[in-house]
């Protein structure tokens, strides 16, 4: 039988737990028969506690002088000396965060969505039933509104010199430790809303989320893009290459894939004359859990007509050096415990560069132009002989290579890459399969490297089944991906706009399907019509946001950027 879950980490032990919530509903059950509701909604607060602190932080009094020791035996007033500073009565509201002291005077920090506050509560100048009904019965956790004048106590710190005070919400399960907080970190991802109460860092990361998404809709805005909404759910699997999930209209009978991309709705708006255009909306994935990955998650999509990829890449570095400006007052971030700047320019590099470079292959030129070679190297360098034997089968049936298993690539794979090869009589199909090895060789021995902000393009045509092929180089792509800490920020690439051509993509998807590759899209003819309609020359390009904000908080985790990140039952 499974063990119930215990208590939270910084959470007191379960018996005590119980007794603790307990004596709340107790208190809560006190303040009803005084005739105060502990869940009242008839008062709030007249202003925020930012809004105090910046109205009263000119006034703050130089450190007192040192003081002579009273003489032994003297009375001292309790509350004495607390002297308003312009005495206005404010009201303010907000969590109490800790009670402390007892007897005739208890300091109580409270925090509200701008900050935090102290009250100060006395029973020289609170209400005397306040005093004695709601003060008594006040716990760290609950929710306040407090009326009273400002004031510096002598160490110097802002307060409340409170008059009146109401428990609007009664807390009845008790915050964690505040020094510790929760330390079990899937705690904190289930119990979110505990997170961001105790920990004022955390609400500050979202709050810098928050202003990169509106930050990237100004920055659209300003150049004349226009904001849409697609579909999503959709009827094929289509403008990403990844496994969807599967859901069912009852009404229409209809299986359903939530969205991938929104790719192809997109580019059907540039079909349609919308020129500039862009999305920020969910993308799902059924795909595993990582520290870069959720399957759930965030992505901008941008669509420009009569602008290449280049052109994209130069956008992209004055959005993102503009989003750090305006979040961080700079372009320099650290980054999974690396300094990374963020100001243009950006280095640029081919994918088949960055695997002679940075992966220290010499043999970069034959790996992407000689599949026997490429699967040498890759095979010398780890990469998983499965995946090589599925690129070279792509376009064949399972029946007419399954001889050529990875297993014997793995004993002889010079002879079974070149029985494959053989298969493919035309050269160009032949550099496309190179490319596609030689990508998954730059996953295993350069990705990693990329550590400043860098561009990668030329990306081989096998993995980019909706970029323009390169005028030069027809076995390569227009297409750029951008690279920060060995992690993928952002794709982007000239679109292509041939029907056929693209037709031709679709094909070469479905025979990769039949060939055993898990991560397809489906055939899409709707979108080919569109094409025919014609498309302007168009680049597009995807921005995770979940991995940008990660990148300008200098947060090593998906988790701590996504509110409420999916998790495995309890």
């Amino acid at each position: 039988m499974a063990t119930p879950p215990g208590p939270a980490a910084g959470q007191p032990p379960e018996k005590t737990l119980d007794r603790i919530m307990q004596e709340r509903r107790e208190k809560g059950q006190a303040l009803r028969a005084a005739g105060s509701d502990p869940y009242r909604n008839d008062i709030g607060p007249a202003m925020t506690l930012v809004e105090v602190r910046a109205r009263y932080e000119s006034t703050k009094p130089p450190p007192p002088e040192p003081k002579e020791k009273p003489e032994p035996g003297a009375a001292k007033p309790a509350g004495g000396g607390m002297h308003p500073i312009d005495g206005d009565t404010l009201r303010v509201g907000g969590r109490v965060m800790v009670k402390r002291g007892m007897g005739k005077t208890v300091f109580a920090p409270i925090r509200d969505t701008t900050g935090d506050l102290q009250l100060f509560l006395n029973v020289d100048h609170l209400d005397p039933d306040d005093f004695t009904t709601v003060l008594a019965n006040l716990d760290a956790g609950d929710q306040v509104v407090a009326e009273g004048p400002a004031f510096w106590t002598r160490t110097g710190e802002l307060s409340i010199l409170t008059k009146r005070l109401w428990i609007v919400t009664k807390s009845i399960r008790p915050l964690p430790d505040k020094w510790h907080g929760l330390s079990d970190v899937e705690a904190r991802y289930r119990q979110r809303y505990v997170d961001l109460a105790i920990d004022p860092v955390v609400r500050t990361v979202f709050r810098k989320r928050s202003q990169i998404v509106s930050g990237i809709r100004r920055f659209l805005d300003e150049r004349r893009f226009l904001e849409v909404e697609t579909p999503m759910m959709h009827p094929i699997i289509g403008g990403a290459a990844a496994r969807p999930f599967v859901t069912h209209h009852n009404a229409l009978d209809m299986k359903l894939f939530m969205r991938i991309a929104p790719e192809l709705y997109l580019k059907r708006l540039v079909v349609g004359g919308f020129d500039r255009v862009y999305e920020i909306n969910r993308n799902f994935r059924n795909e595993g859990l990582s520290r870069r990955h959720n399957p759930e998650f965030t992505m901008l999509e941008f669509y420009q007509a009569y602008a290449t990829y280049t052109d994209l890449m130069d956008l992209t570095e004055q959005l993102v050096a503009a989003l750090a400006q305006q979040i961080n007052g700079g372009t320099k971030v650290t980054w999974d415990g690396k300094d990374v700047e963020l100001a243009a320019p950006w280095q640029r590099l081919t994918v088949l560069e960055a695997v002679r470079t940075l992966g220290g292959i010499a043999e970069a030129e034959e790996v992407f132009s000689d599949p026997v070679v490429a699967a040498r190297i890759a095979l010398a360098h780890k990469v998983n002989p499965n995946d090589i034997v599925r690129v070279l089968r792509e376009g064949f049936t399972h029946d007419e290579a399954q001889e050529d298993s990875a297993r014997a690539l793995k004993a002889d794979p010079i002879a079974v890459a070149q029985r494959l090869v053989e298969r493919y009589p035309d050269a160009m199909e032949r550099r496309i399969r190179a490319g596609h090895i030689g990508y998954l060789l730059f996953e295993a021995v350069a990705e990693d490297k990329l550590i400043q902000p860098t561009f990668l393009t030329q990306f081989p045509l096998a993995v980019s089944p909706l970029a323009r092929r390169n005028d030069k180089d027809p076995a390569f792509c227009d297409r750029f991906e951008l690279f920060v800490c060995g992690k993928e920020i952002a794709n982007g690439f000239s679109e292509l706009n041939d029907p056929d051509d693209q037709r031709a993509r679709f094909q070469a998807q479905q025979d990769a399907k039949a060939g055993g590759a898990a991560e397809t899209m489906d055939y899409d003819e709707d979108y080919c019509r569109a094409l025919e309609i014609g498309m302007p020359p168009t680049a597009g390009e995807g921005i995770g946001i979940d991995r940008l904000a990660m990148l300008l908080t200098g947060q090593d985790s998906i988790r701590d950027v996504i509110l409420f990140p999916l998790m495995r039952p309890e």
